[in-house]
């Protein structure tokens, strides 16, 4: 199927083509993949870190699933996912959340579970959370996480991961968010790029509001094992991941140590 076409369907119907249905074969892994994995980027995805991503899998062929909720499933989202996906050795999926029971006859479950990434996009995360929670799909993302599939996002996509954050989804000012808890701690996004996050955060950490945790400039990621920092990446120099606490009253912020990757 030529390049063009494929991205034509696949804006407009389930991705699921060729989907294995049997839970026993999707969920056997090897003892290295039961290993709990989570990618955060700062901004929004790129080629570059959903390639690093796709390595993470062990897969030469990694099944990648695409969860646009944030973004109320907007096909210019889902279109971009697949022209990113194109040029690299991986599989690209999409489980859209405004869906009928006419027009997708398998259950989240059984797509997501079948998936050796999962990477979810940016948007609004409170309208996201609800949803997810509406839906159950909180509960299989659990399944997922547990289960050694690799689990990444950006914005939105690496929020949702942790207790809390600062999150613009709501009128008039920057807030807090309450989020799935899988990495302890609170979390940043777009650390470097829009100026109110970093002040507010800092607030948030140094009253207590926010439990410790981790900020992320846009062109910078950190990969989790659990709840361990494995290892820091960004696309450039100037671009960084922090550990973020109180300490005698202020807020504190400790650089990670990073690897360039092109």
């Amino acid at each position: 199927m030529k390049r063009r076409k494929f991205i034509g369907i696949t804006s407009t119907t389930f991705v699921g083509m060729n989907l294995p249905l049997s839970s026993s074969s999707a969920m056997s892994m090897s003892e290295e993949n039961n290993k709990r994995k989570i990618l955060i980027f700062g901004g929004g995805y790129n080629q570059t870190f959903i390639k690093y991503m796709a390595g993470l899998t062990g897969k030469s062929m990694p099944r990648l699933c695409f969860i646009p909720t944030a973004s109320a499933d907007n096909p210019f989202g889902i279109a971009n996912w697949f022209e990113t996906c194109a040029p690299l050795d991986v599989k690209p999926f999409v489980q859209r959340m405004f869906i009928s029971s006419y027009n997708q006859k398998v259950s989240f479950e059984e797509v997501l579970l079948s998936m050796d990434g999962i990477v979810v996009g940016g948007g609004n995360t409170l309208n996201m959370m609800a949803i997810w929670k509406a839906q159950g799909i909180d509960t299989i993302l659990r399944q997922a996480w547990d289960k050694g599939i690799v689990l990444a996002g950006g914005s939105a996509g690496s929020l949702c991961w942790f207790e809390h954050g600062t999150t613009d989804s709501r009128p008039k000012d920057i807030s807090k968010v309450e989020c799935l808890g899988f990495i302890k701690g609170s979390h940043c996004p777009h650390y470097d790029s829009e100026p109110t996050r970093r002040p507010l955060y800092h607030s948030y950490i140094k009253s207590r509001e926010f439990k410790p945790g981790y900020a992320c400039d846009d062109q910078a990621a950190i990969y989790f094992e659990d709840n361990e920092v494995k290892k820091v990446i960004a696309l450039k120099e100037e671009s960084n991941a922090y550990y973020v606490y109180e300490e005698n009253g202020e807020a504190k912020e400790r650089k990670l140590v990073k690897e360039i990757i092109k």
